[in-house]
């Protein structure tokens, strides 16, 4: 299993935000410290403003601060609002075309471990694994 760069950048600026508290942050700023594409970062903000786990305030000297305490952010929740798919293989999609399916016994045995990886997620919040400000790159 692999997470999309989306679901890394969305725990990044998290864990960017959580280092600076009573402050506020930049998409520029992220994006330099990561070397990424404004564009990219920009999607991944507006989801976590969206889903709370960020607020951004406007203006020009506005910035995006966390929207709740790290200790309120549990990383399952963040991983669940930002992967668009946890279908590990073919018979757990929608659209499953597997010949085998009918027979096949591998889909409990990969819908247990992925139960299992978003629970061990789900025990952490980002209070967890907070970083300070001068662990990321200047």
């Amino acid at each position: 299993m692999r997470l999309t760069n989306f679901s890394d950048f969305a725990f990044r600026v998290l864990l960017f935000a959580a280092a600076r508290p009573g402050r506020l942050i930049t998409i520029d700023e992220i994006a330099e410290t990561f070397d990424v594409s404004r564009a990219h970062l920009t999607k991944v903000v507006n989801t976590l403003t969206q889903t709370g786990y960020l607020k951004a305030y406007r203006g020009r000297s506005g910035g995006l601060a966390l929207g709740k305490s790290p200790t309120d952010i549990n990383l399952g929740d963040v991983l669940r609002a930002t992967e668009p798919d946890f279908a590990l293989v073919e018979c757990m999609r929608s659209e499953n075309h597997c010949v085998l399916t009918r027979a096949c016994k591998l889909r409990g045995p990969m819908e247990r471990a992925l139960a299992a990886f978003q629970a061990e997620l789900s025990r952490y919040t980002l209070a967890d694994i907070l970083l300070s400000e001068t662990e990321f790159p200047s």
